[in-house]
């Protein structure tokens, strides 16, 4: 039985295949953060302009995650 080592670029390609993995949580997040402010702006929409910066920065926040992981994906593709 033969046994190959793996090469550095295989090993370059799978680190920045799961260092995007947050790219799927930002979206997941993003669309549970917007339906749920949607829901309860339907049902109390006197307190969805109080909720709005709350909403905005939960959005700010998850995007961010995202960028990141996204950001060291690239780095890892192409920096190192």
């Amino acid at each position: 039985m033969e046994t190959t080592a793996m090469t550095p670029e295989a090993a370059k390609l799978i680190g920045a295949g799961i260092a995007a993995l947050p790219l799927a949580g930002a979206g997941v997040g993003l669309g549970l953060i917007f339906g749920n402010f949607l829901s309860g702006a339907f049902r109390n929409p006197s307190a969805a302009a109080a909720n709005q910066q709350t909403l905005l920065l939960a959005f700010a926040l998850t995007e961010f995650t995202g960028l990141l992981g996204f950001v060291v994906a690239m780095l890892i593709l192409f920096v190192f």
